[in-house]
């Protein structure tokens, strides 16, 4: 079964295009001069910007707590913040893009970034970094994760703000009561899967993610059983690779099998609810949701560990894309909005907002403060991360049309797989066959 599916960012733009947006109504901030578009200006460093965050309701009340400091050491300037979901916001950004209204400073995760910064919809921050107070004070790793996701220039488009990691999160009073080990393999996992499910009772060993974001959580599970360490043999995807098939098979069986039907559509918001409300077993996802299970189900009903080991004892999983700050090309106030993503990276607020996510924080001194070792999933991360355990497959955010193929052209597809109306191996193929063009057009630009 073939499946023709023409990948394209210029089709995708169209569509964006087609769409009624109200973006205008929060268009480039200014210092009161006028407008946004073109190449903006650097501004008086006084007045309003307009900052999108990528993640809204999620990170919305940390947000406006950095705002307010800011705010509050920085009278002369007044931040309004607008609030996306992390579904919404590539369209929305791509649409601005195109046709006005971006904001003064967004979140600008490494997934996103090439598609941006081909765009030219972005500023260079490698000079702006040099000469800021937080020079030597960032992640080197993730300053350089950035840099290599920006495109194939080197050139330096977001500030990071924290790193990611994928949580195996786990039941510990529905492990404990059913005599079940810790589910630290992929073997283990798969059994408590099946032990733990009681669907005439509503109990379900694990709740898979159907509905946004759906690929990489996939992609995780292929190759963490697969245990292939690259996502290239040449020029040419490992996506497609029988083991990765075979793993791919494995882990798609568990719908409706194991989990809830209405994972099929569910995003990491819905699936969280569902895991913090109910009575499964396990939930795969990263360290951003741990306050969530914290304030539901406390720290004594469950455990948020580093993904299954696989083949050999060995820990494969996929990159988590590194988030971060970046600044709009087109913004008429880049003074006061580079104010802003300074402030936003210095120890305190950069610390604030990581304890918060639950996620590692970019500013090394931020690294340090006490919480990081007191939260468990990220102190495990980060061991398992720097412990030498751990092999990371570098997803390819450096292709520009790498969140449109990963995300609107794939999501569906999947959900035909776990329906069973796609086989893995033509799903795969697809994605292969897709993966493989944008890797070599992307290469015969960068030449």
């Amino acid at each position: 079964m073939k499946i023709n599916i023409r990948r394209s960012r210029r089709a995708a733009i169209a569509v964006a295009l087609g769409s009624v947006l109200a973006l205008t109504a929060t268009a480039c901030g200014d210092d009161g001069s006028g407008g946004g578009g073109g190449e903006g200006s650097e501004g008086s460093g006084k007045g309003k910007i307009v900052f999108w965050d990528n993640n809204g309701g999620v990170r919305t009340d940390i947000w406006k707590e950095i705002i307010a400091d800011f705010e509050k050491a920085n009278p002369q300037i007044d931040v309004e913040y607008v609030g996306i979901s992390s579904t919404e916001y590539q369209s929305k950004v791509d649409t601005a893009i195109q046709g006005g209204g971006l904001p003064d400073v967004g979140g600008v995760g490494a997934a996103m970034l090439a598609g941006f910064s081909a765009q030219g919809a972005l500023e260079p921050l490698d000079e702006r970094l040099a000469g800021s107070s937080l020079k030597g004070k960032l992640n080197e790793d993730m300053v350089e994760s950035m840099k290599a996701a920006g495109g194939g220039d080197g050139t330096l488009y977001s500030i990071p703000t924290s790193a990611n990691n994928g949580v195996l999160y786990y039941r510990t009073d529905l492990f404990e009561k059913a005599g079940l080990e810790e589910p630290t393999t992929w073997d283990r996992f798969f059994e408590a899967a099946e032990k733990l499910t009681n669907a005439k009772k509503n109990e379900f060993g694990y709740t898979i993610r159907g509905g946004a974001g759906s690929i990489a959580q996939a992609l995780d599970a292929m190759y963490g059983q697969s245990g292939i360490t690259s996502f290239w043999n040449g020029d040419k995807t490992t996506v497609n690779d029988p083991k990765n098939v075979e793993a791919l098979e494995k882990y798609a069986a568990l719908y409706k099998k194991v989990t809830p039907s209405a994972d099929l559509n569910n995003d990491f918001t819905k699936m969280v609810a569902q895991w913090d409300s109910g009575t499964i077993g396990m939930l795969n996802h990263n360290l951003g949701s741990y306050q969530d299970h914290v304030t539901a189900l406390g720290t004594d009903k469950f455990r948020g560990i580093p993904q299954p080991t696989g083949p050999g004892g060995k820990r494969v999983q996929v990159s988590n894309p590194v988030d971060g700050l970046g600044l709009f090309k087109s913004s008429k106030n880049k003074e006061a909005a580079w104010k802003f993503i300074e402030f936003a990276l210095s120890h305190e607020e950069n610390s604030k907002f990581n304890e918060s996510a639950g996620q590692v924080p970019a500013n090394t001194d931020a690294a340090k403060d006490a919480w990081v070792s007191k939260a468990e999933p990220t102190k495990l991360a980060a061991e398992a991360l720097s412990d030498g355990s751990t092999t990371i497959v570098q997803l390819p955010y450096y292709l520009p049309d790498w969140n449109t193929i990963s995300k609107a052209e794939n999501e569906p597809n999947f959900q035909k797989v776990l329906l069973g109306d796609l086989s893995a191996k033509e799903f795969l193929d697809t994605l292969a066959e897709q993966l493989n063009e944008a890797q070599a057009e992307w290469k015969q630009r960068n030449q």
